[in-house]
Order: structure tokens, then sequence, then C-alpha cells
């Protein structure tokens, strides 16, 4: 397992001592390969570093930005993940950045794979740096515990970049990346606030199935290095 952890003693330390550890990643990869890949995900916790990155001097125009996952919802509805990024992260000296969404006008995430595969090819083929967070129940990604196309999603043989999934204990069908795409990183990030989130985390870091907690399909690998930053 290739694991640190950080705990920070406020949430803005945490956004703070992130959002430059991520620069430095993304300045380093656009100076060796003159490109960097950046995959974020969704909800409240990483407004604050969208913002704090949205404001940093980076060549901001040779990063090409992705979502983790996506509902599928139309891009101006108060749940999408492509509305929060394009609000708070897609701003100020990282307007100029690519972003590819995941939404497309396809009415189901699963009518929509092949297109946003062919999409998602203009990533790099190593992504710098992968931002996960983690739900109460042990999800990370649209990885959903119980959902029908979990063992797709987390299937290391398969040849495909994304994934559609319907969980069945939150709203609105998904679209994931996949498994072994998140893994094509070189350095994969689990952003924490909360202390429920404490207990979860020290679970999924003990013995138990991955699609118990599918976070664990993240943590318990030792393909890619992975730090969890934390914060109450």
């Amino acid at each position: 397992m290739t694991m640190t952890q950080h705990d920070f003693d406020s949430r803005d330390a945490l956004t703070d001592a992130l959002a430059g550890d991520i620069l430095t990643r993304l300045k380093a990869d656009i100076e060796a390969k003159g490109e960097a890949g950046l995959a974020v995900s969704g909800g409240r916790t990483p407004v604050a570093l969208f913002q704090a990155l949205s404001q940093a001097d980076l060549d901001w125009s040779k990063v090409t930005v992705t979502l983790v996952d996506e509902r599928w919802v139309s891009p101006d509805h108060d749940d999408s993940n492509e509305k929060l990024v394009r609000t708070h992260l897609l701003q100020n000296k990282a307007a100029v950045a690519r972003f590819i969404p995941h939404k497309t006008a396809a009415e189901s995430p699963f009518e929509a794979e092949s297109e946003l595969n062919k999409a998602l090819a203009a990533l790099p083929d190593r992504l710098t740096v992968s931002i996960l967070g983690m739900g109460e129940d042990g999800h990370t990604a649209s990885f959903f515990p119980g959902a029908d196309t979990l063992a797709k999603a987390l299937d290391a043989d398969l040849h495909s970049d994304c994934c559609a999934v319907v969980p069945k204990t939150a709203p609105h069908p998904r679209m994931t990346l996949t498994l072994q795409r998140i893994l094509r990183s070189d350095w994969i990030v689990l952003h924490l606030t909360g202390a429920g989130k404490k207990p979860v985390l020290e679970n999924a870091l003990g013995d138990g199935p991955v699609t118990e907690l599918p976070v664990r399909s993240v943590l318990k690998q030792d393909q890619t290095p992975v730090s969890v930053y934390w914060a109450e």
C-alpha cells in the first residue's frame, strides 16, 4: 500500500497545503511534458480548494481538467459537478484551462460511454493529480456499494476510461472514471473533511471486501501513490 496521511488543525490549513502540493506537481509536469492533467471531484469539500487554485500563477492553458464523476443532470443543475467546477475552479487565472465535461446530450450515461471515452482520450496518458472524495458509506468517485455496475467500474482489465453507474443509495444516474483510469495518475489525493469521515477511513484501511467500502479499491492498491488530506 502506497498511502500517506496528513491531518490538519483547520480546513484553511488543509486548503493551503493541498493547493500548494497540487500546483507543484502541475508545474513540474508542464515543465517536463508541456502539459498536465487534473481530475477533480464535486461536493462541498473542494470548493475552497478550487477557489485557491483558480487564483494561482500557473500556465493554465497547458492544463486539462476533467471530472472524476458526474451526476446525469443538466450542466446548470445545482447537483451538477460541472457547474461546481465552472463556478469555482475555471475562473480567474484558471479560466483558460481546457475542460472535458462528462455530461453529454445522451439521455442516459449508458448511452454516452463511447462518446465520453473518445473525449477523454484528449487527457494526458497519465493524469498529474486525481482528487477524490469519500462518502460516509465508503464510496469514492461513483463507486457505490451495491451498484449494479460496480464490478465493471472496478475491473482493472476494463479497456474503458468511464463507466455508467446507477447508485441504489444516492440520487441521479452517474458517469464515473473507471478505477483503472484513476490509477493512471501520478498522484491520487483523498480530500476529506469532517469528523464523520475519520472512522470510515480507519475501517476502510482494515480488512474487508472492496464491495463493502469501495474506497478500498484506491487505498489498498500498490500501483499509484495515495495521500489522504483530512481536517475536521
